[in-house]
């Protein structure tokens, strides 16, 4: 009967190759929303996590930093810089806002740089000046694509004119963009002289960063101080309620749908064979041996399916990030196998199901009619 399970796909190769290209194409449906899903998560909590801190200070009442305004003055970082334990500080100005570039509104954030900027600025760039001016912002560079803008071209700010100075990488995402400029720029726009928005505050080996939390905390007044996993868990969790959960139900109804197609195109594929699989009942076969040959199919159908989809993932994913720059994919084998292994237990109780009649049915009447 395995024999049988193996011979079957090279009698109707056609339409073995139609049922494995069905459930191949559930499963690059699944890895499509799971990377859409992966990406604008990262990237929506780019900045916290690519400045890498090991705890950040920020206002009191404060926890994260998408969609929240924080403010304290600036004589604090000196503070913490004085504190045991500490070995950098770095301080930025931020706000959410929304930009003029290319005659279109984009909502972004937008992040004023002082004069230490060894970690707290762009962490990977495209092209031109990494640090901006006074007068002068750096912009990502799915931007410059969107909105035909290049280094040297001018932006609007809150209704002021800066000059674009640099591309940065990785700093984009459909939900906002994150521009750099100058702290006093910044600091005019917010007319917010002499303070900051956050402390990003790097641990030196003596001190966990735990325990820098609760000395940083000890001595400073009006503050909130996190470590960097607990802020940027924060983040993302407010990232989530702000419009992420969307793309992660798509995604969940992706994988249903998967479930349901790799499930029929099983079950049509050994419905379409219970005759033969009577006859083989009839010529003594046992029970046992259908159920088998049966499972074998459906397995070889279901992971032939979810290879495929992954040849098409490595092929279609590079062109879909050339051609569409404002959508962010990133691909985890990871996050499809929980599905697929769903997938694969629904296809096989959807094959079991024909089988089951099969065995029901007296061999001998298999040769009337």
């Amino acid at each position: 009967m395995i024999r049988w399970s193996i011979k079957s796909i090279f009698t109707e190769g056609m339409s073995m190759l139609a049922s494995v290209c069905g459930v191949a194409f559930s499963f690059l449906l699944v890895m499509f929303f799971s990377a859409m899903f992966s990406g604008e998560s990262d990237r929506i909590t780019a900045y916290p996590s690519k400045v890498n801190a090991d705890v950040w200070v920020m206002q009191k009442g404060v926890a994260n930093m998408h969609m929240a305004m924080s403010q304290l003055w600036d004589w604090k970082e000196d503070r913490v810089r004085a504190i045991d334990g500490v070995a950098a500080v770095e301080s930025i100005l931020y706000l959410n806002a929304v930009f003029n570039a290319g005659g279109r509104d984009w909502f972004t954030y937008i992040v004023g740089l002082t004069g230490r900027t060894e970690y707290s600025g762009p962490w990977s760039m495209h092209s031109g000046k990494r640090i901006p001016e006074n007068g002068e912002v750096v912009i990502p560079e799915v931007l410059s694509r969107l909105t035909d803008m290049n280094i040297g071209d001018s932006v609007n700010i809150v209704d002021r004119q800066f000059t674009i100075v640099g591309l940065s990488a990785e700093t984009f995402s459909m939900a906002n963009s994150i521009v750099f400029v100058s702290y006093a720029d910044l600091a005019e726009i917010m007319s917010s002289q002499g303070s900051v928005s956050y402390l990003m505050v790097r641990a030196d080996e003596s001190v966990a960063p735990a325990e820098l939390v609760k000395r940083i905390g000890d001595q400073l007044d009006k503050v909130n101080v996190l470590t960097q996993d607990v802020f940027i868990n924060n983040d993302h969790h407010m990232a989530m309620q702000m419009g992420v959960e969307i793309i992660a139900m798509m995604s969940v109804i992706g994988s249903a749908l998967a479930v349901l197609i790799v499930g029929f195109t099983s079950h049509a594929l050994i419905s379409r064979r219970q005759r033969e699989l009577a006859i083989a009942k009839a010529l003594g076969f046992r029970n046992r041996d259908i159920y088998m040959s049966v499972l074998v199919l459906t397995m070889i159908l279901t992971l032939s399916g979810f290879l495929l989809s992954i040849l098409f993932t490595t092929l279609l994913f590079p062109l879909i990030n050339q051609a569409v720059p404002a959508v962010s994919l990133k691909f985890t084998l990871e996050s499809t196998l929980d599905t697929a292994v769903i997938a694969i237990m629904i296809a096989a109780l959807a094959a079991l199901w024909p089988a089951r009649q099969v065995v029901k049915v007296d061999p001998l009447t298999v040769f009337h009619g």
